[in-house]
């Protein structure tokens, strides 16, 4: 299925939550109950039947390129996180940059989710991954909800567009895809990798020097400032834009994004990245990540062999139990699989 083969908003919709759950599969222990467990093959196979089978591809932001720089923490992060990450050290980044869904020739301009995918590696060796979006919450409550949206939005093999009627009785009978739904109908992709703001969506934990645990989201915001497309520019654009002009940043100079985490209040949603916390929330610069060259995706290339997992984290940082978090370890396993044997 093309990107494009979607209505604007139906399309990043399913996008967007393809973008964070394309890693996903089996309910984990302690997750909130759902009406049906999948298994993270499932979930694989969904997308598979959306997007087509591209041996050695990812199946989810197939779209991509290399990046590497550094990230420097800050003290104020340190004082709520005992991770590595936030020691002041300067900390070697290999990082991807995407296109959400399985379509390798989606044209860059289309309202899909751009992804900002990132691997730490951390004093004596260990590693932490960070993996976002652009937009500041997911699609569905439950890997369930999404996988159904997957079958919902199946293109029809005569028209190749999804059957309008089945994206109708998937919303009626799963409110927790509201919100999804009324981001995507005001989303605007943004003009460049490098200028849009990248969320966590999810909640995580930062334990600190005597294991008290803070609830926390965060996001990275661009210092070169986030700037939507317009829709002439939208119109008018190449298909292919978003890896060369990366490119051409980093030649003229490092692009850069703080990392400004929120902290979480009483009462605040943990496990449900459908919804968001209140602008109002303290926040603060938790680091700055510097992003010094790109490089396109191929084979050889730092960035091609990570299976960027989210639950890949150092001492000082745990996951929360968001059922859609919890879901995506095991289904980046399989994706991961089946591209590694060249399926």
């Amino acid at each position: 299925m093309k990107s494009s083969s979607l209505p604007r908003g139906a399309r990043f919709a399913f996008l967007a939550l393809a973008s964070a759950a394309s890693s996903a599969p089996m309910l984990a222990l302690g997750a909130p109950a759902d009406s049906t467990e999948i298994t993270a093959p499932q979930m694989i196979d969904a997308f598979e039947g959306d997007f087509g089978v591209h041996p050695g591809q990812r199946r989810n932001h197939t779209k991509g390129l290399c990046a590497a720089g550094e990230f420097v923490g800050t003290a104020d992060a340190a004082a709520l996180s005992r991770s590595a990450l936030f020691s002041g050290k300067t900390i070697p980044v290999v990082a991807r940059f995407s296109l959400g869904g399985g379509d390798a020739e989606a044209p860059d301009a289309a309202p899909n989710p751009r992804g900002m995918a990132l691997e730490f590696t951390l004093p004596g060796g260990a590693l932490q991954h960070i993996t976002m979006i652009d937009a500041p919450i997911f699609a569905t409550a439950s890997p369930a909800s999404f996988r159904d949206l997957l079958l919902a939005a199946k293109p029809d093999p005569k028209t190749g567009q999804p059957d309008p009627e089945k994206l109708k009785a998937y919303a009626a009978t799963h409110p927790d895809a509201m919100a999804g739904t009324e981001l995507a109908s005001h989303h605007t992709p943004t003009a460049n990798y490098y200028q849009a703001t990248y969320f966590s969506i999810h909640t995580f934990k930062f334990i600190d020097a005597k294991r008290t645990e803070h609830m926390v989201r965060w996001r990275f915001v661009p210092r070169d400032g986030t700037k939507e497309m317009t829709a002439a520019e939208m119109k008018a654009a190449p298909h292919d834009f978003l890896e060369k002009n990366l490119i051409e940043r980093t030649r003229k100079g490092p692009a850069v994004w703080d990392m400004i985490v929120y902290v979480g209040e009483p009462g605040d949603p943990e496990d449900n990245p459908t919804l968001a916390w209140p602008e109002s929330r303290k926040h603060f610069t938790a680091g700055t990540l510097t992003i010094t060259q790109a490089t396109p995706q191929q084979k050889g290339m730092a960035c091609e062999p990570i299976n960027f997992d989210p639950l890949r984290m150092a001492d000082g940082i745990a996951p929360t139990n968001d059922p859609v978090l919890l879901f995506r370890s095991p289904a980046y396993a399989v994706s991961f699989g089946k591209r590694l044997s060249g399926q």
